[in-house]
């Protein structure tokens, strides 16, 4: 008869009856008691009245009864710690018992119940059961171990065990091997700062030697703990990479996952000149093919593994675009993502089997399939320029279908053919014109009112098609009604005599009649412009456009890096890092791709320039001058006027002020007029610099009275502007802080053959609110070739606006010759003030205040310095120590600064005697400014 008949009865005071049979002396009723007791339990009765009796049943020498007992204490222990004390000794007892599954059991079952009054007791018997002569007993006492820390950490590192399990990788037993690399692996987890699996040649050699035999999720530990570690040069990675390759074939795809991991972090170190490297690509393709044959989930597993792949290294899969051609009885989200990756396979080769397969799928009954694969014919437009007259042809083909949403979609990916193809395929918009009546979804009709617009010379009757959308201007979606406003003012300028009366109706309704701010501002930009300066009108709407890239929803490099390192982990499904969706306490370790090996072209990541260099083909984070022509209208670089600094949050790149009266002189006697006078009382122009006495610099500042002469790092001048941007001029800079006040030390030169007079500065809102304190002081008009160095006193009051990255400065230069821009990044220590240092219970009590997910931690490599000198450097810098210990033989400071808005950041400086690599481990209420801080340290620590 099975078990199931314990589960039957209902009897009443079955407890008391119960009690009497464990104190039976017929071992056959003890277990039938036992058996009783754990049903109970297991349907969710209270049985806890029954601990002493229960415990008693311990001392036997029957397996089955010695589980059932262990089982009944794990579930109460909890409950009843005292009396949980009383089962201690038949643990220890257990522990040395002559049967190995019995020490197995027993050993299993104390790192399973979690009370702080008994794990002190079981530290002896664990210290045995690790050094067990029997590799089952060893293994399971390598779990508890992870389970035993989790408990209590303090206890663990106190008794050796960490040590102990550090010598189990090198056990002659692969499963032991195992389980002591899981259990090292979790306990890093929870304490990213400790170099508990500290691997090298010899150890990833044991680890190789145990893959081979130990079971498939041992196996997947073994490979995770590879993937974290940094071979030294591509000779080691390419023999880890050879020992790793035969796990491709396991049966399991958890194993096959992580060994493809393995394969494409260590790939990073491997030339592509390597006759092992291209072996090794057509290795990687047959187990990823064979991942598609799974069930659907796991097929969905794998193919958003097989996206990050495909953007990594296309080449692995160009061969196989068939396997992610969709089956009938695809489910929708497998659908969705072979798509993705058909798209991202296209090439010139196999675009005409994509089109055949992409124009049977908009065929479909599935809408939301269908609307996709539409999508997917324009983006290999774009991709594949020989496929574009094919792509084309195919998107007419399906507009005669009629099908409303499918005609939508079409039109929305004709406007991105345009942009990326002009004066091709401009021939269809008459067929375009046709499908007016049938949008109704806002980005189909933006799309259609764009490409009316923009070709409005092209069709003869512009003018009506963009009237019959203007006659329900205000229930369209914004998108629709910023469109409508560009294609009108297009049109305007296309045609002005025509569509003066359509032009003058839509602003009026952009500017008087809507709440919506960016469609008001983009109106009063427009007819600012249509009203002072045509000419400069024409040449900021009609101007060229970029053609639009291939790929848009590529995922960012440095992302797609860190992403690579998590395949087959949950990041790899949601293609986001760990710390966007993990809470809790863990440390967030950023996972990084090797460096790339000398003989493939290396880049330095730009987060390891020092602050203040100059990089050579850094992208310009301001627009090119042509188009901020728009952007810059309301800069008043006139000469300064003392006064209060309050104007200076008026200026704004982007929102400009366009209202502002400073600009009324500018308005001609056009046809327009001055826009409303109604919202003409905005904020005056800015004008230059505020005073530095300004009462508002003391109180953003926080300097007075404690400003001391501190020496901090002054990173050297850096060409900002070169001349050949700046018809001649050339601003070199740098900046320092000294006094508590912080100055912009420029160093101009004329290179062109005029001189040049009339200097003025002017700054974007920043992130940390700086602007000029003064105004620029250049006394003598600069000559040809000469050179002036000069001091612009900053202070921190101006606008604030969060900028990307955040110590980003866009700054405006202007002189007797033209308006320049440029932009610089600051070094983050400029703005750390003197008044930094936090008084010892505040800052403890600060740091536990901050959660933990705020914690981040940087290596700082190469910086041979000893703690004092290192403290002194910071110190001089604003970086205060306000504690010092030592642990272990590690120096430890603990230290604080405060940033010019008020923001604290709290450091843990770890300094090992001889050790050139610190680490460092920040905590801020606003993370955003760690990755700065971090730099600042490097910078301070390494000059």
């Amino acid at each position: 008869m099975t078990d199931s008949k314990y589960f039957t009865t209902t009897k009443k005071g079955e407890i008391f009856e119960l009690k009497a049979e464990l104190n039976s002396d017929k071992k056959e009723k003890k277990k039938e008691a036992v058996k009783k007791v754990i049903a109970s339990m297991t349907v969710g009765k209270d049985v806890s009245a029954l601990f002493p009796d229960v415990v008693n049943c311990m001392q036997t020498d029957n397996l089955e009864l010695k589980k059932l007992v262990y089982l009944y204490l794990m579930n109460y222990a909890k409950s009843q710690p005292d009396m949980a004390i009383m089962a201690v000794n038949t643990f220890v007892k257990d522990c040395e018992d002559p049967n190995p599954l019995i020490r197995a059991l027993a050993v299993r079952t104390m790192g399973c119940i979690r009370v702080d009054k008994i794990t002190e007791y079981l530290c002896e018997p664990l210290r045995k059961c690790l050094k067990d002569e029997d590799p089952y007993v060893r293994k399971t006492a390598a779990v508890c171990v992870a389970k035993l820390h989790d408990i209590n950490a303090q206890l663990v590192e106190d008794q050796g065990f960490l040590d102990t399990l550090k010598d189990l990788i090198s056990d002659s037993n692969p499963m032991v091997v195992a389980n002591a690399v899981a259990a090292l692996s979790e306990i890093a987890e929870s304490h990213p700062s400790s170099n508990l699996l500290d691997l090298n040649p010899q150890s990833i050699n044991k680890l190789l030697t145990a893959l081979n035999e130990c079971t498939e999720w041992g196996q997947i530990f073994i490979l995770d703990c590879l993937a974290n570690y940094m071979p030294k040069d591509d000779r080691e990675a390419q023999s880890i990479c050879e020992r790793v390759t035969p796990r491709l074939s396991h049966a399991n795809s958890a194993v096959v996952l992580s060994a493809v991991k393995v394969l494409m972090k260590f790939m990073e170190m491997l030339s592509k000149d390597l006759d092992y490297y291209g072996t090794l690509l057509k290795k990687l393709a047959p187990p990823l093919v064979t991942l598609l044959s799974a069930e659907p989930e796991l097929q969905y597993v794998a193919l958003r593994n097989i996206n990050l792949i495909v953007q990594k290294r296309p080449e692995i899969l160009k061969h196989e675009m068939k396997v992610f051609f969709v089956k009938y009885n695809d489910p929708i989200y497998v659908k969705l993502e072979k798509l993705d990756i058909m798209i991202r396979l296209a090439s010139q080769a196999n675009i005409a089997q994509v089109l055949a397969e992409l124009k049977e799928y908009a065929t479909e009954v599935d809408v939301d399939f269908v609307r996709k694969a539409v999508r997917a014919i324009g983006r290999c437009a774009i991709k594949v320029e020989q496929s574009a007259e094919r792509c084309v042809s195919t998107l007419l083909d399906l507009i005669q279908t009629k099908v409303n949403y499918v005609v939508q979609e079409a039109i929305v990916v004709i406007k991105d053919i345009f942009r990326k193809y002009p004066n091709k395929y401009e021939s269809v918009i008459a067929t375009l014109c046709e499908n007016l009546d049938s949008l109704d979804e806002p980005e189909a009709r933006a799309a259609m009112i764009w490409i009316v617009g923009e070709y409005a010379e092209r069709i003869d009757n512009a003018d009506e098609l963009l009237e019959s959308f203007l006659e329900g201007f205000h229930d369209e979606s914004t998108q629709v009604q910023l469109q409508l406003l560009t294609a009108i003012v297009k049109l305007f300028l296309k045609k002005p005599t025509e569509t003066q009366e359509l032009v003058q109706q839509v602003l009026s309704l952009a500017t008087q009649d809507s709440d919506n701010p960016d469609l008001r501002d983009r109106g009063y930009i427009y007819w600012r412009l249509l009203s002072t300066d045509p000419v400069a009108a024409k040449e900021v709407v009609l101007a060229e456009k970029p053609l639009i890239s291939e790929e848009t929803d590529l995922i960012e490099p440095t992302l797609l890096d860190e992403l690579i390192c998590y395949i087959g982990t949950l990041a790899s499904v949601y293609h986001k890092p760990p710390n966007a969706f993990v809470e809790g306490g863990r440390g967030v370790v950023h996972k990084s791709l090797p460096p790339r090996t000398a003989s493939s072209e290396s880049t330095e990541s730009p987060e390891t320039a020092p602050a203040g260099a100059p990089s050579g083909d850094q992208p310009d984070v301001i627009p090119a001058q042509g188009d901020l022509l728009g952007d810059l209208l309301n800069l008043d670089l006139g000469p300064p006027v003392s006064g209060p600094p309050l104007a200076a949050s008026s200026v704004q790149m982007g929102a400009v002020d366009l209202l502002g009266g400073g600009l009324d002189s500018l308005i001609g006697d056009t046809n327009f007029g001055a826009p409303p006078a109604a919202v003409t009382t905005a904020a005056a122009p800015a004008r230059l610099g505020a005073p530095i006495g300004s009462g508002l610099s003391d109180l953003f500042d926080l300097t007075s009275g404690v400003g001391t002469l501190s020496g901090s790092y002054v990173a050297p001048k850096a060409v900002w502007l070169p001349a050949i941007k700046a018809k001649g001029l050339e601003i070199s800079g740098t900046f320092t802080r000294q006094v508590g006040s912080i100055s912009m030390d420029l160093q101009l030169t004329n290179k062109a053959l005029q001189v040049m007079t009339d200097f003025a500065i002017q700054f974007n809102r920043n992130s940390f609110g700086l602007a000029p304190a003064a105004p620029l002081q250049v006394h003598a008009p600069l000559s040809p070739n000469q050179t002036v160095e000069l001091s612009l006193p900053l202070n921190t009051v101006g606008s604030v606006m969060k900028m990307e990255p955040l110590n980003n400065l866009q700054v405006a230069v202007k002189n007797n010759i033209d308006v320049f821009y440029f932009s610089t990044l600051y070094p983050l220590h400029v703005l750390f003030v003197e008044d930094g240092k936090m008084d010892r219970q505040m800052f403890l009590a600060t740091w536990k205040d901050i959660p933990n997910e705020n914690e981040a931690q940087f290596q700082i490599r190469d910086c041979p310095l000893n703690t004092e000198t290192a403290s002194n450097k910071l110190q001089s810098s604003n970086i205060f120590t306000v504690a010092k210990r030592n642990v272990e033989g590690q120096d430890m400071l603990y230290q604080s600064l405060k940033l010019t808005n008020g923001i604290w950041v709290l450091a843990e400086l770890r300094i090992q005697p001889g050790n050139p690599n610190f680490t460092l481990s920040l905590k801020c209420r606003a993370p955003e400014v760690s990755q700065h801080v971090y730099q600042a340290y490097e910078t301070i620590l390494k000059n």
